[in-house]
């Protein structure tokens, strides 16, 4: 008789450990920009990372909304067998001083479209890799509004940007930190491109992972310290509680 309290006690802490991890799994699979940090003023190269968050549809676009209010006279896609990209310039209100020379105008959103046999399936990931610059000077980050569409037709706005002091967004857009040029120059290389290990190559994601300076990197690895903290708990709970019946059933016999 006392074996039926037992297994529902341990079904309840395996359901509660599951509900967990359920809960924490989505919050891990947002449209990031990587690595998440680079210079004011220099030049990067950074990957657009796109999970496929279906399981039952396939990524087949992406766009990708290049703010205006601090617009980049260099924009340039690293081709990508089986995806075509679009690339949309839009008329500046004011023009930018670029090395001396005016600039009218500048990338406003690259669209990467999927040939035919080629998508993001379930379970998988692609990175969109882009060159940019020069960076402004007058700002901490630029926010990258995406949209990611999937066969089966549905749209996922990647818009919303986080706000300090408050919880992330359930659709964040894909933020690049700028941070103050090494030695105090602001302008940085303006020849030449910085970029993540693996510039010019698709490479292993991994290593962009590991240049990412982007703090949700921090924020992820917090969440999942947190979510393991608490299934740990809720098991150990079990545990314990499966403990002391057993010692209570021996004490009574």
């Amino acid at each position: 008789m006392r074996s039926l309290p037992t297994r529902r006690l341990a079904a309840v802490a395996l359901t509660a450990a599951a509900s967990v991890v359920a809960l924490a799994g989505p919050a891990f699979a947002h449209v990031t920009v990587n690595p998440g940090s680079a210079a004011q003023g220099g030049y990067t190269a950074v990957d657009f990372r796109v999970p496929n968050e279906s399981d039952t549809a396939s990524t087949v676009k992406l766009e990708v909304n290049l703010p205006l209010d601090h617009p980049l006279a260099s924009v340039r896609t690293l081709p990508m067998p089986g995806w075509t990209a679009a690339v949309e310039k839009s008329k500046l209100d004011k023009p930018i001083k670029v090395h001396g020379n005016d600039v009218n105008e500048a990338v406003s959103k690259i669209t990467w479209t999927a040939d035919a046999g080629t998508k993001i399936a379930p379970g998988q990931f692609q990175e969109f890799r882009v060159s940019l610059g020069p960076l402004p000077t007058d700002t901490d980050n630029m926010a990258f509004k995406a949209l990611q569409t999937y066969d089966n037709g549905d749209v996922v706005r990647w818009i919303d940007e986080s706000k300090d002091g408050q919880p992330e967004p359930a659709h964040p857009a894909p933020v690049l930190k700028l941070t103050k040029a090494a030695g105090g120059d602001d302008h940085g290389d303006s020849h030449g491109v910085t970029a993540s290990p693996a510039a010019g190559t698709h490479g292993d994601s991994s290593d962009h992972a590991a240049a990412s300076g982007d703090g949700k990197s921090s924020d992820s690895t917090a969440r999942t310290l947190g979510v393991v903290g608490i299934v740990v708990g809720v098991i150990g709970t079990a545990v314990g509680v499966l403990g002391l019946r057993r010692k209570s059933g021996g004490s009574a016999s």
